[in-house]
């Protein structure tokens, strides 16, 4: 989307529903980790997180941004491979987003929302999603091996795997959006 955030997780409303293999899964997460899309959101993210200093430990000046940048690539590709491939392939889940594409705006909006704790199983029906909760979590926790000792702990985790959480809520939201702005925005079908 915008030629900066990955997006290769989102089924347009109407595609009938087919179950991924493991492979394709993996493939996901790989596509998801490592398109030249995602090193440019992780520069944007890096160089938020650098000005405003979240945190201190990491220094100043280019080579604390650097600090800041293969943590955040770290952190961005372990919770593609956690959400989108490893515990899905475990829990037999999907975890492309399924955009709902009608209604109003209300509806779909809330619909964005519910995804984040909703996903379809591989057979096609709703179940918790395993895959993006406890995904999430996972990333959260293995970052506490790189991150300076200030930010390790259970309250550190608990705080990234809410952001984690956030952040896929409002993917969700630019996920099902995005068709309507590519169509009435830059006028492409």
């Amino acid at each position: 989307m915008l030629w900066i955030v990955p997006n290769f997780g989102a089924v347009s409303a109407g595609v009938k529903f087919r179950p991924m293999t493991p492979k394709q899964k993996f493939w996901m997460a790989t596509e998801d980790s490592f398109d030249y899309s995602s090193f440019a959101w992780t520069g944007v993210l890096a160089f938020q997180s650098y000005e405003l200093d979240e945190y201190p430990e990491l220094g100043t000046g280019r080579a604390a941004y650097g600090r800041y940048y293969w943590r955040g690539l770290l952190d961005g590709v372990s919770n593609s491979y956690f959400s989108e491939a490893i515990v899905p392939v475990l829990t037999h889940e999907d975890a492309r987003y399924f955009t709902l594409g009608h209604g109003g705006f209300l509806k779909r909006f809330g619909y964005a929302l519910t995804r984040v704790v909703v996903t379809y199983d591989d057979s096609g029906r709703n179940t918790f999603n395993c895959s993006e909760v406890c995904g999430d979590f996972a990333s959260s926790a293995l970052s506490t091996a790189y991150y300076p000792p200030q930010e390790r702990g259970m309250v550190k985790i608990s705080e990234g795997w809410g952001t984690q959480l956030e952040s896929a809520a409002l993917n969700n939201i630019a996920k099902e959006f995005w068709p309507d702005i590519r169509k009435d925005v830059f006028r492409k079908h």
